[in-house]
């Protein structure tokens, strides 16, 4: 047998017997170790991910959102710390009271205030007000357990008091002013809606009636054609309309940035699966929670055993809570009536000069339990206007059961004025301490308009109306009845007492705005 029909066991040492004639070959021993082909982990594909405008608009949004409000946070601290400890204190300040100042960036930080802009459309400093509260009181706490740092001296229980009220007020108006800073600078946020037309069409006009809200629906796309697409082919393999588009083309070709999933029938793995396409993209995605439109979003999250529930609260409130709520009520409309008593005053006058009449208008509206009342407002149109009502039909602009005309022929010159300013509203304190009304709730209907609604829609009369409510500032004064309803069902399954606070803090702006007309 020949040197060359030697065969090698495994593992043995490699000989060669032949005459070196060359040069020596590079032996390479075999890693006992090393796994065989057939075990070896398939090479990972990298992601699609879109690149260029798409990206860069994301990320220079991003940016300056969080530049903005890091900077507003910064300024907040050195208001509370470098001016108000000075102020509440006869100590001098420490130069290393400067370092407190970043201080606030990491508390931030931890409780998300930078984080939670990116994955939201309506970047508003109200709804965190109760995060800014826990921001400032920690902050407060770490400051006074520093304070000898902080000053010269000792460091008082009123300054820390002091910090964090400064602080807290500080970071909710500066933020609410960096925020309509970035808003400028920033690009318009492009939208994709995975859903029918009918619901596009819906979000689009929520959209563009929505204040403060820089985001653009820039078409749709049926869902079902989601489920036969797949990123990883790079490809796209569900040919639309005939001509050949898929869904990474229209995401890259509309430069899309976030997908809005508005899903039908069954859940299940489908939205998750279309959740995960349109993130292996690098889209943004909101998803309108359908059955949370009928319970509404106050949830309690539940966690038995790896299974996830959502505790839903009863609709309407509970004893204790129409007893704060009332409370709240009867407050808030006696320190207006008195501070507003000289204006009042004025306005009865004007009317009463402007035109003959009395100076309020009484009008039957629909109450809480289906229980009719008379709802005071200042008189703006000349009297016996109800009568040519039926006359003006025609030029109705509201629709869908709502009776509007920007431009009724029936208002007097102080009536337009007042309407601007929504200053005919103010007699509807009176209605509130009645307990006939109160500060915030549905919306009070004439009762014809009441004749409309049916069914689970009633529900919203467990609630007292309101003088104003989310139908104001979360919609436009002349949406249809049933869009109307659907949000006074929403307030009453959501209700609390913050909620209260920010409708009314809302509509200061909605009024100076004039968006009601």
């Amino acid at each position: 047998m020949s040197n060359q029909d030697l065969q090698l066991r495994p593992g043995a040492p490699r000989t060669d017997t032949r005459p070196s004639t060359t040069a020596p070959r590079r032996i390479r021993l075999r890693n006992p170790f090393a796994r065989g082909p057939e075990h070896q982990r398939p090479e990972r594909q990298p992601r699609p991910i879109p690149e260029g405008l798409l990206r860069d608009a994301t990320y220079r949004r991003d940016g300056i959102y969080r530049r903005s409000l890091a900077f507003a946070d910064i300024f907040s601290a050195a208001i509370a710390v470098l001016i108000g400890v000075p102020m509440l204190g006869e100590d001098a300040l420490n130069p290393l009271a400067l370092l407190a100042l970043p201080l606030v960036l990491v508390v931030g930080k931890l409780t998300g205030l930078y984080d939670r802009d990116e994955h939201v459309l309506h970047k508003t400093t109200l709804d965190e007000v109760p995060t800014l509260f826990w921001v400032a009181t920690l902050y407060a706490l770490l400051i006074w357990l520093c304070g000898d740092l902080i000053v010269d001296g000792h460091f008082g229980r009123d300054q820390a008091v002091g910090v964090w009220g400064l602080l807290l007020l500080s970071m909710i108006a500066i933020r609410a002013v960096a925020r309509r800073i970035a808003r400028s600078r920033s690009p318009e946020e492009r939208c994709l809606v995975l859903g029918d037309a009918e619901t596009t069409e819906w979000i689009k006009r929520r959209f563009d009636q929505a204040p403060g809200l820089k985001a653009r629906v820039i078409g749709s796309w049926p869902q079902q054609r989601v489920r036969r697409f797949d990123p990883s082919n790079g490809n796209g393999s569900n040919g639309a309309n005939g001509n050949g588009a898929t869904l990474e083309s229209i995401v890259r070709s509309e430069r899309i940035e976030r997908a809005i999933i508005a899903p039908r029938g069954e859940l299940s793995d489908e939205l998750l699966e279309t959740t995960r396409k349109l993130k292996a993209l690098g889209v943004r995605v909101s998803v309108i929670p359908r059955l949370l439109e009928v319970v509404g979003s106050s949830v309690e999250v539940d966690d038995v055993d790896g299974i996830s529930l959502l505790g839903m609260r009863r609709y309407g409130l509970g004893r204790s809570s129409r007893a704060l709520k009332r409370t709240f009520d009867l407050v808030g409309a006696g320190l207006l009536l008195v501070v507003l008593s000289p204006v009042v005053a004025a306005i009865a006058i004007a009317i009463k000069l402007d035109s003959p009449g009395p100076v309020l208008f009484r009008q039957r509206r629909m109450g809480r339990e289906g229980v009719p009342f008379e709802m005071f407002k200042f008189r703006t149109m000349v009297d016996g206007a109800e009568a040519q009502k039926a006359e003006l039909v025609i030029q109705n602009e509201a629709g869908g059961g709502l009776f509007k005309i920007k431009e009724d022929p029936r208002v007097t010159r102080v009536g337009r004025l007042l309407r601007r300013a929504s200053l005919d509203e103010l007699p509807q304190l009176l209605n509130v301490l009645r307990g006939d009304m109160a500060l915030v709730g549905p919306r009070p209907l004439v009762l014809d308009e009441d004749s409309q609604i049916e069914g689970w829609q009633r529900t919203r009369l467990e609630l007292p109306p309101g003088m104003t409510g989310p139908w104001q500032v979360f919609g436009s004064a002349r949406i249809p009845l049933d869009e109307m309803v659907k949000i006074d069902y929403q307030y009453g399954a959501n209700w609390s007492l913050w909620l209260d606070m920010k409708i009314l803090l809302r509509t200061v702006p909605f009024v100076l705005g004039r968006r009601g007309l």
